[in-house]
């Protein structure tokens, strides 16, 4: 997690807790033996991790609009 932490930091790339904790423990998995990770979630993770910004976009945007709907 340190590792992570401090290469991101390096690159200036802003990380998350979330992802920073998740990546050490699927390293640790994969350290023990591939298969132990269970590799199903992780992509689940992954997914939900690439959504999470254009999906909350448009959802601002679309209550925004109807905000401007109903306000002179």
């Amino acid at each position: 997690g340190a590792f992570t932490l401090f290469g991101a930091q390096h690159f200036k790339i802003p990380v998350s807790t979330t992802h920073t904790i998740t990546g050490a423990i699927i390293g640790v998995g994969v350290t023990k033996r591939v298969s132990a990770v269970r590799w199903g979630v992780t992509l689940e993770l992954v997914w939900a991790w690439i959504l999470t910004i254009p999906v909350s976009a448009l959802l601002a945007a679309g209550i925004f609009y109807l905000i401007r709907l109903f306000m002179p």
